[in-house]
C-alpha cells in the first residue's frame, strides 16, 4: 500500500466528494460521495491496493445518521462530557456530539483517509475534534464518559470483538450508545433500544431507500 501524504488525502477528498447534508441530520454538512463504486475504485488506485473495504468515510450510513440524530435530540447525554466516536468514518456522530455540547470528542478509525475526512467535516461544521488512527480494540477503552459507535457489525468476528470492547467501556463507567440498521451480526440480546428511526438512504448503500434503524445502549 502506498500511503498518500496528508495533503494528498485532503486533496483526494476535495476532488471526489461534495458538501451535502445527510437527510436525517440536515443541520450538519459533510463532504460525501454520490456513488460507491467510483470512489471505491479511486481509493484502491490511490493506495495501489486491490480488495480494500468500502470507503466508509465517504458516506453517511444509516446507523451513524440515526445515532447522530439521537445525540442532537438528546444533548444532555453528551453535554460537558468526554466522548469517543468509535469507527468514526465521516465523523458524523462525533460532530453531532460536539454540536450538542460535548466537552471533547476523540474520533477513532483505522481507515487512512478518515483523519483528513474528519478534519474537513469538522471544519465545515465549526467544531474541533481530536483524531487517532490507532486501533483502539488493541487495548481497554480510553477514559471517556460516553462511547458512541455507529454501523459496527458488518463482519461476525469484528462485531464480537467490538461488542466485547464496548462492554469493557460500559463496565468502566462510560455510557455506550450504538446505532445499527439491523446488520446481520448485530447482537440484540443484552441491549436496550432507545429509539427507532426511518432513515432515508440509497440503494447504492443499502437494500432499501429508507432503512429502519435503531439506537441501542448497553445497560449497567
Amino acid at each position: 500500500m502506498i500511503l498518500p501524504t496528508p495533503e494528498g488525502r485532503r486533496a483526494f477528498i476535495l476532488e471526489n466528494t461534495r458538501v451535502q447534508s445527510p437527510p436525517h441530520t440536515p443541520e450538519l454538512v459533510l463532504r460525501l460521495a454520490d456513488e460507491v463504486t467510483p470512489i471505491w475504485r479511486l481509493t484502491e488506485e490511490a493506495l495501489q491496493e486491490i480488495g480494500l473495504p468500502p470507503p466508509f468515510w465517504a458516506f453517511a450510513w444509516a446507523g451513524g445518521q440515526a445515532l447522530a440524530r439521537y445525540v442532537l435530540d438528546h444533548p444532555d447525554l453528551v453535554a460537558g462530557k468526554r466522548v469517543i466516536d468509535f469507527a468514526s468514518g465521516s465523523g458524523i456522530v462525533g460532530i453531532a456530539a460536539m454540536k450538542a455540547g460535548a466537552a471533547s470528542v476523540l474520533a477513532a478509525d483505522i481507515d487512512v483517509f478518515c483523519g483528513a475526512a474528519l478534519a474537513l467535516n469538522a471544519e465545515a461544521n465549526g467544531v474541533e475534534i481530536a483524531f487517532t488512527d490507532q486501533d483502539l480494540l488493541d487495548a481497554p477503552p480510553p477514559p471517556a464518559d460516553v462511547i458512541l459507535a455507529g454501523d459496527i457489525c458488518y463482519e461476525k468476528p469484528l462485531a464480537e470483538k467490538v461488542m466485547a470492547w464496548l462492554a469493557a467501556g460500559r463496565a468502566a463507567g462510560a455510557t455506550v450508545l450504538i446505532g445499527d440498521p439491523g446488520r446481520s451480526y448485530f447482537p440484540r440480546e443484552g441491549l436496550t433500544k432507545l429509539a427507532e428511526y426511518q432513515v432515508p438512504t440509497t440503494r447504492e448503500l443499502e437494500d432499501q431507500e429508507v432503512k429502519k434503524t435503531a439506537v441501542w445502549t448497553l445497560p449497567a
